[in-house]
């Protein structure tokens, strides 16, 4: 199903946001479901979609944006739309992300933390390879690029 599909069908009893509001609203999603805050860095929202009911989330950005984590040798390219199921600790059968190792761009659909004792967060593809980063990857960074804990 196409992402515009997902979004309409999940859209009925959904909290729907527009415009900046946007980003305070998903660090505050992230940080509600154990999720590092820094996990979707993304500007220049549209709309963010929310249905408690299904788990469903939707990002609607202006343009396709990509980020280079500190501490990590991956780019992150995020799609214009980004879908995902959520539940506490974990993103499912997510869209519009792909992680460039190297020359090779890959589709994650699923980012989790199995184990927060580990501090370790987890990426992984449909094929079923996974790998797994620091969570302090993933914390936001202030004005001096220094990761803020979730915590404060």
């Amino acid at each position: 199903m196409a992402e515009s599909q997902l979004v309409a069908s999940h859209r009925a009893d959904a909290e729907i946001f527009h415009g900046e509001v946007c980003k305070e609203r998903i660090q505050k999603l992230l940080e509600d479901f154990s999720l590092p805050k820094g996990l979707l860095p993304l500007e220049n929202f549209e709309e963010m979609g929310f249905n408690r009911s299904s788990g469903f989330l939707w990002l609607k950005q202006k343009k396709k944006q990509v980020h280079k984590f500190k501490g990590i040798s991956n780019t992150v390219m995020y799609e214009p739309v980004i879908t995902a199921f959520v539940e506490d600790r974990r993103f499912q059968k997510v869209t519009g992300v792909k992680s460039k190792a190297l020359l090779v761009a890959v589709k994650i659909s699923d980012m989790f933390i199995e184990d927060p004792a580990s501090g370790m967060i987890s990426f992984g593809t449909s094929t079923g390879i996974s790998r797994a980063h620091p969570i302090s990857t993933f914390e936001l960074e202030d004005e001096n690029g220094d990761a803020q804990n979730s915590e404060s």
